[in-house]
């Protein structure tokens, strides 16, 4: 079932975020926020759980690109699945209502930011109507390697 994240599930969402990082291929991040920075950088009403038997398997939101007033409609995607929840098809779902409620809530883009090797995130976005817009190459170090990443987007509105 897809629900609103509430307060109480930050820590398990914090949690998973914690099982991205340690994949390596999720983010640059390297160690979980804590729970006012999450808030902070996490869409207030758009961030949404995947829960099963009453566990939380994933979660996902926005993050706005940018405060200038021409870009409010644009969100940055995040989304984080356990390991033992992945090919369930969970992340696919949480895709497809986080682009119903972004669309919604008057979002007109959606963009994401793949490590180059994550291609099971880059087969997601592809599935859900993503399109590759370029790579950057080199942009950032993880683990101590240079990383490429896939830049991909979603027009709401739109249609390319």
């Amino acid at each position: 079932m897809i629900r609103n994240i509430e307060q109480e599930d930050i820590s398990e969402i914090l949690n998973i975020y914690q099982a991205g990082i340690n994949t390596g291929i999720a983010t640059f991040e390297t160690t979980v926020p804590n729970i006012a920075t999450w808030h902070q950088k996490y869409h207030s009403s758009l961030r949404f759980l995947y829960e099963e038997n009453q566990k939380i398997l994933g979660w996902i939101s926005i993050t706005p690109i940018s405060s200038r007033a021409t870009y409010q409609g644009v969100g940055e995607v995040s989304v984080y699945i356990l390991p033992e929840a992945h090919g369930k098809g969970i992340a696919t779902m949480l895709l497809q209502y986080l682009i119903e409620q972004a669309k919604a809530q008057n979002y007109w883009m959606l963009q994401s930011s793949i490590f180059q090797n994550n291609l099971a995130s880059i087969q997601l976005h592809q599935k859900t109507g993503f399109r590759t817009v370029g790579i950057r190459k080199g942009i950032a170090q993880r683990n101590g390697q240079w990383q490429n990443t896939v830049i991909m987007e979603k027009h709401l509105i739109l249609e390319f």
